[in-house]
């Protein structure tokens, strides 16, 4: 999914349900769970990170490209539903 196709679709969700709808990402289809988003990064900014001091970082392996921007999980809320796949749009 490109960054214009997402923003299109959230731009169609906020017209539905209101600027101010909480976004959550639902993860693993076979045993779904809803979790908060805590920001987005790209892979610039990730390679760019383990350049400043390797030794401060765990992983210091390099992501696949700097034009990918990751939307990065901030936690699980709760167990989510098999269904969010059977309905999302552009899946």
């Amino acid at each position: 999914m490109t960054i214009d196709q997402l923003i299109g679709l959230l731009e169609e969700y906020r017209d539905e349900h209101g600027p101010d709808a909480e976004v959550r990402l639902m993860t693993q289809e076979n045993w779904p769970f809803e979790n908060r988003i805590a920001g987005v990064t790209s892979g610039a900014e990730i390679n760019e990170a383990s350049e400043d001091d390797p030794s401060e970082y765990f992983d210091d392996q390099d992501v696949a490209e700097d034009a990918i921007i990751y939307i990065v999980e901030g936690g699980q809320i709760c167990y989510g539903s098999k269904r969010a796949w059977e309905t999302c749009r552009d899946c």
